[in-house]
């Protein structure tokens, strides 16, 4: 599963951004791998596989995390996590950029970002919806449609965006033959429909897979597939898809198929990979926080004690020529982190905290200001 950073903007402000934004793909196999390889889960499981002692990443009740959560979380808990593993005779982490990259893939492939969904309201979500008219379990229906069991785009968020967008158009007119109106579905009913989908024993092989590109060949897709012709001005897409899930995405895009007045553009599995790396991974992990705000955190969570001066052995923050994101905090935290901590109690420095996630976006935004 590759994963991270980035999503659309007006076409004048895209190539602004992919140009000072990088994007850094992350491979959820990877990740599983990394998981296990640096002993995360000794103290943490993921659906119920892993240690106890940390909290279920693939279970956990309140949902509708972002990287920003996840980053703020990890670093006001770190202290606490050094010390367990180190009781444990565990040993820290050296995290790269493209290993948090591989984490986070991973985390979103085991819908650790996904809102909850009921299997129960989802079972009857998929009839009430008339899904099964066409498709069923084991067998197919109606003209061709693939049965249940068939859909890899259970296992993989990407693909199944791309399979709800590419399917649209001919099932519209399937639709239409029968005499059936369009299904307009909310992000709820499209979670329930598929935790129900992915509970049954069917499709308990499906597994997970999460992956994202660079982008970098999604600003040219989004213009040759025609998208920019309409999403630009009022309708562009800059800032409107921060915080949301791949699911939200796709139902957007099934709900938006009806309005279009020409035959939708299709993508194959890569394109849509490479335009949703492109327009939808940055927003995610570039939250556009506020500089002002940030430039306050620094001073206020003093990490301008160390970092505006490069004293007790800090480099200088900001004037890296790194750009920042929840990635490369959270690998700077764990490859630099304990050291940080014994020299900011040397110098009786308090391990800072973050009050919100907003305050990691602020921060962000305002390191990225100042290269």
């Amino acid at each position: 599963m590759r994963l991270w950073l980035g999503i659309g903007f007006c076409v004048a402000g895209m190539a602004a951004q992919a140009a000072v934004l990088p994007v850094i793909a992350g491979d959820s196999n990877r990740g599983a791998k990394l998981f296990e390889a640096e002993q995360c889960i000794k103290c943490h499981a993921v659906n119920g596989r892993g240690g106890k002692v940390g909290l279920d990443l693939g279970r956990v009740v309140n949902r509708g995390y972002t990287p920003a959560h996840l980053t703020s979380a990890m670093w006001n808990h770190a202290p606490t996590m050094w010390g367990a593993m180190e009781a444990a005779k565990i040993e820290t982490p050296q995290l790269t950029p493209q290993g948090a990259a591989d984490l986070f893939a991973f985390f979103y492939s085991a819908r650790f970002f996904d809102k909850p969904g009921e299997a129960a309201s989802g079972k009857a979500m998929f009839e009430s919806k008339q899904c099964g008219t066409c498709h069923g379990i084991t067998d197919s229906r109606a003209e061709g449609a693939p049965p249940v069991d068939k859909w890899e785009s259970l296992a993989d968020p990407i693909l199944l965006v791309q399979q709800m967008w590419n399917h649209s158009f001919r099932m519209r007119q399937a639709f239409a033959r029968r005499g059936m109106q369009w299904q307009v579905l909310t992000g709820g009913e499209l979670n329930d429909i598929l935790a129900y989908l992915r509970s049954l024993p069917e499709t308990s092989g499906l597994g997970s897979h999460f992956s994202n590109t660079s982008g970098a060949e999604g600003e040219q897709l989004f213009a040759s597939k025609g998208c920019v012709n309409c999403h630009h001005g009022s309708l562009a897409l800059e800032n409107r898809l921060k915080n949301m899930t791949l699911t939200d995405i796709a139902v957007d895009m099934w709900n938006h198929a009806p309005r279009m007045l020409q035959t939708p553009p299709t993508f194959t599995q890569n394109e849509m990979r490479e335009l949703l790396s492109y327009l939808w991974m940055r927003q995610l992990v570039y939250p556009g926080g506020s500089i002002a705000d940030g430039q306050k955190v620094f001073s206020e969570q003093k990490c301008s004690a160390c970092h505006a001066g490069g004293t007790n052995g800090a480099r200088q923050l900001p004037g890296q020529a790194t750009k920042y994101s929840e990635v490369t905090i959270i690998a700077a935290l764990w490859r630099h982190g304990p050291q940080m901590l014994r020299r900011m109690r040397a110098a009786g420095i308090s391990w800072p905290r973050f009050k919100s996630p907003q305050e990691v976006a602020d921060l962000i935004a305002y390191l990225n200001s100042v290269q």
